[in-house]
């Protein structure tokens, strides 16, 4: 027997938790994540046994991410809070941004969680767009928002984090804690260093944003831990059209870089075949 949602009586599923091919309930679900166990140093005594197997994990997320997203379109990941409301200003303002990403030809890369992730991938799935959801094991388990398209479930922040970074053309980041802060830091210094160029970040939420930008100013750049052009790479605004024109112009202004590095590459070519051909004549 069961009951009308096809389950038997008496057995909840309570929490549910995906590893791959596996499926987790109730007390099958361990205490602690992956990453927790990788990073925890009390764990050291088995490092001998499990570590070399936990890298060949850690390889499987890299190699399930680049082939799962490689035929992804353009890109923009959009990062905020899985605690937002609904019917907050920045879950209104993530949803109004994933469909015009998506009206723009941009696929909409989200943690996949609920609150301004879900609104954004809410935004770009009803606007025609597709919608990407990069989840992370918690243990305070969330699950995937049902607006997601496309989804990947991780085990480690750091295999996530550079699926990120990797298919994407910009960040959007929105009001969000802890989280949403490592994402945000993240961009700029891989910005900054030269590790990706041309990549905008987006701050949307003016009022949120304005007292940590201040302190970048007035503070980390004044004492010099930062340069002054380094505040350019941040662009806060609260108006959705300014911000995908921000993006299409950078991912603009980059393919003109290409495009111009290619033609100089070929007239040097052209240039060397040319001399060489005279050299050639001489003799």
């Amino acid at each position: 027997m069961s009951d009308s949602n096809g389950r038997a009586p008496g057995r909840d599923p309570g929490r549910t938790r995906h590893r791959g091919a596996v499926t987790l309930r109730r007390g099958a679900i361990p205490s602690s994540t992956a990453d927790q166990r990788l990073l925890d140093s009390r764990g050291r005594g088995d490092w001998k046994t499990r570590d070399a197997w936990r890298a060949l994990r850690i390889l499987s997320e890299f190699v399930e991410g680049f082939d799962t997203l490689a035929d992804l379109p353009p890109a923009v990941s959009v990062f905020g809070s899985a605690r937002s409301m609904p019917d907050s200003p920045e879950c209104r303002l993530a949803e109004q941004v994933g469909a015009a990403l998506a009206r723009a030809g941009y696929a909409v890369i989200t943690g996949g969680g609920p609150g301004v992730m879900e609104a954004a991938n809410r935004g770009a799935s009803e606007a025609g767009g597709l919608s990407v959801g990069l989840g992370i094991e918690l243990p305070f388990e969330q699950g995937l928002n049902d607006w997601v398209d496309l989804a990947i479930d991780f085990r480690y922040f750091f295999a996530r984090k550079t699926m990120f970074v990797k298919y994407a053309q910009a960040f959007v980041v929105l009001p969000g804690g802890f989280g949403t802060m490592d994402e945000l830091f993240e961009a700029l210094t891989l910005v900054q260093t030269g590790k990706v160029t041309r990549f905008p970040v987006v701050l949307m939420g003016v009022d949120y944003w304005r007292g940590l930008l201040d302190w970048l100013r007035d503070t980390m750049a004044v004492d010099g831990k930062i340069g002054p052009v380094d505040l350019e790479l941040i662009r806060l605004t609260d108006d959705v059209d300014a911000a995908v024109r921000h993006i299409v112009a950078a991912e603009a202004a980059l393919s003109a870089e290409q495009e111009a590095i290619r033609e100089e590459a070929v007239a040097r070519t052209e240039a060397d075949q040319r001399a060489a051909a005279e050299q050639g004549g001489e003799g």
